[in-house]
C-alpha cells in the first residue's frame, strides 16, 4: 500500500522538529482497553470543542468520523429505532459479550449483520439494569467532567481508525489469544479449521471472568474446578464440540520476535487477559492449579501494570509491548473507577516526554503507540463486521472496537477509512521488524495486505514536537497506587 493512500484529512501542526526521518520504529507499544465501541464512547469527537456539524457521518468522507449519535436501528423498539441515552464510563451495570450476544446484536442475514438486535444482549444486574431504561444496550457514555478528554484529545491530535474490528465475535479470553498470538484456535491445524476458544472460562466450580485461565487453571477430579473453555466450529456451533482446558501450543508473535525484547505487563498471572498464560512453551506449567515456570515466561511476562511506567522512566521499554490494565483503569462497565483515560495518558506522556532514553534521543521519535479496546462490551454499534468465509468466518470477524494510533509521524486529525483488525496490529508489528507480513498465518494473514497500518505514518516526515495530554490523574499516581489490582473484568 501507499503512503497515505487512504488519506481523509491530513493537517500538518504549526510546529515541527527538524529531525531526520527514520526507516523504522524502536518501540511498539499496544495499550489494551476494554469493552467499548466507537458509537458508545467517542460520540465527544461530534460535537465542540473536538467536533462541529458534520465531524460524523455514517458515510464519512474528508476529515468527518464514522460515528453515529442517533436513530439506532432496534428491532424491539417501535420504528425499528432508538434515541441513545446517556451514561457514566463507570455505570453499575455490565452487557453480556460472549457469542449469543453477538448472535443477538449481529441479526445475521446471509452474510451480513443487520445489526438491529442490541435490545438482546444480556444485561446485569438485573435491577440496576432496569433503572438505566428498557434499553441499556443503546447508551452513549458522557464526557462529565471532561473525564473522556485524553481519549478525544488523542484522536484529534493523532489517527483515528473508521473501520476498526475485534477479530472474534466474542469476550476477553479469545480476544487476547488474538492480540498477542494472532488465534485463540488451540492448535495451529484447528485455526486452519476454524476451530476456536470463543468464551471465557466455564466448567465445574468455575465461573465468571475473574476465574483463572490459562495452563495453571484449576483442573482437579470432582468436585474439585475442573476448567473449560468453549469451542466454536466453522459453522458458529459452541454446542457441537467439547469444551477443552484452556492450555494451547502454537506460535505467538513472541516467537516471531524471539530475537528481539518484548514484554507483556498484566496484573494477573492466571487471567483472561494475560494471553501468554495459555500457551504452553511460554508458561511452562508447573501443573494445574500451579504456576508458568517458563523462561520465557520470566523474562517476558510482567505482572505489574504500572511496570510499564517504571520502564519508560528507567529507559528499558522492550522494542514490542502489550500493557493490559488494572481493573479499575480499565473502562470495563460495573468494574472501572473512571481511572482509564488518565491511566493511557500517563503512557503516552511518559513516552513523549522521555529525552534521555535510547543515546539521549529519547522515545518519543522511535515509538510507535497503538490503543485499542479488546471487545465491544455488548454496546451497540452501527457498523457491520465482515463476516469471512468458510472455514473462519464462524467465529471472525466481531464488531468495531476503538483504535487510535500515536506517533511523532502520524499528522494531527487525521481520519483513515481502512478496514482493520487486530491481525492488522501484528502484521505492522511484523513490517516494522522486517518479518515478513502474515508471517504466523493465523489472524495476521488473513488482514488483508492494505491493513497494515502502514497509513497512519509518514516516517519520511519531520518529527512533531509532543504536546502533553492533559489529564485528571498523572503517572505518580499510578506508580505509587497501593490499591490491590483487580482483574480487568468480572463477568
Amino acid at each position: 500500500m501507499k503512503l497515505f493512500a487512504r488519506i481523509t484529512m491530513l493537517i500538518l501542526p504549526l510546529t515541527v522538529a527538524a529531525q531526520a526521518q527514520i526507516k523504522r520504529f524502536d518501540h511498539i507499544v499496544v495499550i489494551v482497553q476494554e469493552n467499548r465501541t466507537p458509537d458508545n464512547l467517542f460520540q465527544g469527537l461530534c460535537a465542540p470543542p473536538y467536533g462541529s456539524s458534520g465531524s460524523c457521518n455514517t458515510m464519512p468522507s474528508g476529515s468527518q468520523y464514522n460515528i453515529q449519535t442517533s436513530d439506532w436501528l432496534n428491532k424491539a423498539a417501535p420504528g425499528g429505532k432508538t434515541q441513545p441515552g446517556n451514561v457514566s464510563l463507570t455505570a453499575k451495570y455490565d452487557l453480556g459479550h460472549g457469542h449469543p450476544d453477538f448472535v443477538a446484536m449481529c441479526d445475521l442475514t446471509g452474510s451480513a449483520c443487520k445489526m438491529d438486535g442490541a435490545a438482546g444482549v444480556a444485561c446485569k444486574p438485573k435491577n440496576v439494569c432496569k433503572k438505566t431504561g428498557k434499553y441499556p444496550q443503546f447508551m452513549l457514555v458522557e464526557n462529565s467532567g471532561g473525564l473522556l478528554n485524553p481519549y478525544l484529545e488523542l484522536a484529534k491530535q493523532y489517527g483515528w481508525a473508521n473501520y476498526m474490528f475485534q477479530t472474534n465475535q466474542g469476550p476477553s479470553f479469545p480476544a487476547h489469544q488474538f492480540l498477542f498470538g494472532g488465534t485463540s484456535a488451540p492448535t495451529t491445524l484447528d485455526d486452519a479449521k476454524g476451530v476456536f476458544a470463543s468464551e471465557n472460562m466455564s466448567g465445574t466450580g468455575i465461573s465468571g471472568a475473574g476465574a483463572p485461565a490459562g495452563c495453571t487453571a484449576p483442573d482437579g477430579p470432582p468436585p474439585k474446578p475442573q476448567t473449560r473453555v468453549k469451542l466454536i466450529d466453522s459453522t458458529g456451533s459452541e454446542t457441537a464440540l467439547t469444551p477443552i482446558y484452556p492450555c494451547f501450543e502454537h506460535d505467538t508473535m513472541g516467537d516471531l520476535l524471539s530475537s528481539t525484547s518484548w514484554k507483556f505487563y498484566a496484573p494477573n498471572a492466571t487471567s483472561i487477559w494475560t494471553a501468554p498464560n495459555a500457551i504452553k512453551h511460554i508458561c511452562v506449567s508447573s501443573g494445574p492449579g500451579g504456576h508458568c515456570t517458563g523462561t520465557e515466561w520470566s523474562d517476558h511476562v510482567d505482572l505489574t501494570s504500572a511496570d510499564v511506567l517504571r520502564d519508560i522512566n528507567n529507559c528499558k521499554l522492550p522494542a514490542v509491548s502489550w500493557v493490559i490494565p488494572t481493573g479499575q483503569n480499565s473502562d470495563h462497565a460495573n468494574d472501572n473507577d473512571g481511572g482509564g483515560p488518565s491511566w493511557v495518558a500517563s503512557i503516552v506522556n511518559g513516552i513523549g516526554h522521555s529525552s534521555t532514553c535510547d543515546n539521549n534521543k529519547g522515545y518519543w521519535e522511535n515509538t510507535a503507540i497503538f490503543l485499542t479496546w479488546d471487545d465491544w462490551g455488548g454496546w451497540y454499534d452501527h457498523e457491520p463486521p465482515t463476516i469471512l468465509p468458510s472455514p473462519e468466518g464462524g467465529y471472525q470477524y466481531g464488531f468495531r472496537v476503538p483504535l487510535i494510533v500515536i506517533s511523532a509521524y502520524t499528522p494531527a486529525a487525521y481520519v483513515d477509512n481502512g478496514r482493520f483488525d487486530f491481525g492488522s496490529i501484528l502484521r505492522y508489528i511484523e513490517h516494522n521488524a522486517g518479518i515478513q507480513e502474515g508471517a504466523l498465518n493465523f489472524a495476521d494473514a488473513r488482514a488483508k495486505t492494505e491493513s497494515d497500518l502502514t497509513g497512519f505514518f509518514n516516517l519520511a516526515g519531520p518529527a512533531r514536537i509532543f504536546k502533553e495530554i492533559q489529564a485528571p490523574k498523572d503517572a505518580n499516581f499510578f506508580l505509587t497506587d497501593k490499591r490491590a489490582p483487580k482483574d480487568p473484568d468480572d463477568d
